[in-house]
């Protein structure tokens, strides 16, 4: 006997408005109800990263985030969440939203469309949610749809003209198809088109909100692009939602207090779906470096990276250190001009251990001219200083260094002045110098904190890290690789007594 037969009407109506309640409050259990309709032949596997993005589209639709990227490896539906499911729940709480959807190639974005037309369609939507709007009739195109409350969807795709309309909501999903990937003409265009046609598209820019859903392909790939432009041109912000394959201790940071629940590395994503054999196909049919762009999120140059992620994956971490810190410096790699192309001016902040490992406990970087640049060292200088463990701060004795060293040693108070060190590198390029100073972080030299809200440069610092030298910001890079080099005589002691047969580990 079905359960609801013993339910009197009143009952009944109360029960269905209850789970009406849950659909439209709730996308991760709308998501749950509706998979029936797009995938029948497939049994829905629920995992921990679809309530993690339902939450994020979610924080969307509330106005809590404007801008979001979310970096995710391929077949770990993206776009059902993003471009099927989440419009068609959005809809039942506003139904006057217009929604821009696109992809590399238009009849991608068509398929998500149509797909999402099919749950509006369908006898249950039009049952929970048909009260509340309705398609019209006479613009119900594969490509373009609209609502009687006057909601719109439109489809187009990054291989053609995007057209005029504007958007209160727009999805990118997957805007670079992998093949193209390492064509610098393509790369640039959709950026361009980005920049230029899919930001100016929003009805109101007050209201916006752009989701970009993507593997990484390349350094300067769109997200990359994006993250590296906005992280240095105070525009608007993007949250970035990063979800390897096999988690790393790299945590991506969350202004929703969110985070990967993994902690162990090389823990599976979604196991069920995409277990150990599935990634070990992954391993074998993509190469390391395409793996490590669509899986790990990580994308690494084609010559390859110098300082390799394995150094850093679950060892050669630890948490700021206190008592054993022995002395600190400060490594600048300076530049003369703030305009976007230019480089910018970085520095870290190398705390010695009595072990003579380096821990970096702060890295930055910066695009400012040369009388803020000069007072910006001598701030901080004097802000790391305050214990008392500064031993110096290393200038490059080259270009904009020379000018910057002469300047602040006559004009910079007798506290800061005192501690300047030039530093000549002699005649390497910086790749080589690079080679030879990632030899110590191989060897465990130097130390990396623990991912954590406490540390939020760390995510970046460490993309640019291991894909330099092709990463577009590679200064906070050459600021360490010159700290490395200028204290390599204390990182060789403290390496020869950590390696020396029937020795003592020094104490720390």
């Amino acid at each position: 006997m079905d359960n609801n037969t013993s339910l009197t009407v009143q009952q009944q109506k109360l029960l269905q408005a209850t789970h009406f309640v849950t659909l439209r409050d709730d996308l991760h259990s709308y998501v749950r109800a509706a998979w029936p309709i797009v995938e029948p032949a497939t049994p829905f596997v629920d995992n921990w990263h679809i309530g993690l993005i339902c939450e994020y589209l979610q924080a969307v639709s509330d106005f809590q985030i404007n801008n979001l990227i979310i970096n995710i490896p391929p077949r770990h539906m993206k776009s059902l969440l993003i471009s099927v499911f989440w419009p068609t729940w959005s809809w039942i709480k506003n139904p006057a939203l217009h929604w821009l959807t696109g992809s590399y190639a238009e009849p991608l974005a068509i398929r998500d469309t149509l797909k999402s037309r099919r749950i509006l369609q369908h006898p249950w939507y039009r049952a929970a949610f048909g009260h509340i709007f309705t398609l019209t009739s006479d613009q119900n195109t594969k490509h373009r749809y609209e609502n009687n409350r006057t909601g719109t969807r439109l489809a187009f795709g990054f291989n053609a003209a995007v057209t005029g309309e504007g958007a209160d909501i727009l999805i990118v999903d997957d805007p670079l198809k992998a093949q193209d990937a390492a064509n610098p003409t393509i790369r640039n265009r959709v950026n361009e088109t980005y920049d230029t046609a899919l930001t100016t598209r929003a009805n109101d820019t007050r209201l916006a909100r752009r989701v970009i859903i993507m593997q990484r392909l390349h350094p300067e790939d769109l997200t990359g692009h994006l993250l590296e432009k906005l992280d240095h041109t105070g525009a608007a912000r993007y949250e970035h939602l990063c979800l390897p394959t096999e988690y790393e201790p790299r945590r991506f940071i969350s202004s929703l207090g969110l985070s990967d629940p993994r902690t162990t590395p090389g823990q599976l994503l979604w196991p069920a779906r995409f277990g150990p054999l599935e990634n070990l196909a992954a391993h074998s049919d993509l190469g390391p470096r395409a793996y490590a762009g669509q899986h790990a999120q990580r994308p690494t140059p084609e010559t390859g990276s110098i300082y390799q992620v394995d150094w850093w994956n679950n060892r050669n971490r630890d948490d700021p250190p206190t008592e054993d810190v022995v002395a600190r410096w400060l490594s600048w790699d300076t530049a003369f001009k703030d305009q976007a192309h230019n480089d910018t001016s970085a520095f870290v902040v190398c705390d010695l251990l009595a072990d003579h490992r380096l821990f970096i406990r702060h890295a930055a970087s910066y695009r400012l001219q040369f009388p803020q640049l000069a007072s910006l060292i001598i701030e901080e200088t004097l802000h790391w200083n305050q214990s008392g463990l500064l031993y110096g701060v290393v200038i490059e004795d080259k270009a904009s260094g020379i000018s910057l060293f002469q300047t602040l040693t006559q004009s910079a108070p007798p506290a800061v002045a005192s501690l300047l060190r030039a530093f000549s590198p002699g005649q390497q390029s910086k790749a080589t110098r690079a080679r030879q100073a990632s030899l110590w972080c191989e060897r465990g030299c130097i130390i990396l904190p623990q991912p954590s809200n406490q540390y939020p440069w760390l995510h970046d610092f460490e993309e640019q890290l291991y894909s330099f030298p092709a990463a577009r910001i590679n200064d906070p890079v050459d600021a360490l690789t010159q700290a490395i080099l200028y204290l390599e005589h204390l990182l060789a002691r403290g390496w020869h007594a950590r390696s020396a047969p029937h020795r003592p580990r020094p104490s720390r």
